[in-house]
C-alpha cells in the first residue's frame, strides 16, 4: 500500500532542496537543533533514539525494534528512495520533487509499506499521518 502526503511548495530550487536532503547526514543538525518545547518529554527519548549515517538514518520504533531506512536511490533533482533494511515488512519512502520553476518546487513524501489489507484500518491512519508530518517538516526547512 502506498501513503502519500500532498505537494508541499518549496521556496528554494529543486537542486537545493536535493542536495540538503540526499546526503542524510544534515539531518543530524536539523534533530539537534529542534527545541525541547517542540518534542512532548514522551517522545524526547524516541528523538534521542535517531541515528544517522550519509545514507541511512535509524529510529527506535516501539515493539519491532529498530526500523533503519537506507538510500537506495538518487536522481538529481527529482526523486530520493530510501528502503527497510531489516524491517518486518517490505518498506520504503520516496521523495518527490517536482521543479516549478528555478526558484521553487513541491515536495510530497510516499511511503510504501507491503501490509496486509487487513491491517490497512488499523495502521494505515498512522501512516498516512507519518508521510504528511515529513512532508511538513520538508516544507518548514531552509534551504540556502
Amino acid at each position: 500500500m502506498t501513503y502519500k502526503s500532498s505537494g508541499r511548495l518549496i521556496a528554494a530550487p529543486a537542486q537545493a532542496v536535493f542536495d540538503k536532503l540526499s546526503n542524510l547526514e544534515g539531518l543530524k543538525n536539523i534533530i539537534a537543533n529542534i527545541p525541547d518545547s517542540a518534542v512532548p518529554d514522551d517522545k524526547r527519548e524516541l528523538l534521542d533514539g535517531v541515528k544517522v549515517t550519509a545514507d541511512s538514518i535509524s529510529f527506535p520504533a516501539g515493539p519491532v525494534g529498530e526500523i533503519t531506512l537506507q538510500v537506495c536511490e538518487r536522481v538529481a533533482p527529482t526523486l530520493i528512495r530510501l528502503e527497510g533494511v531489516g524491517t518486518p515488512v517490505a518498506l520504503s519512502m520516496s521523495l518527490e520533487i517536482a521543479i516549478l520553476s528555478e526558484a521553487s518546487c513541491e515536495a510530497c513524501v510516499a511511503i510504501d509499506i507491503d501490509i496486509p489489507k487487513m491491517m490497512a484500518p488499523m495502521i494505515g491512519g498512522t501512516i498516512q499521518k507519518m508521510a504528511d508530518q515529513f512532508a511538513d517538516v520538508l516544507e518548514k526547512l531552509n534551504y540556502d
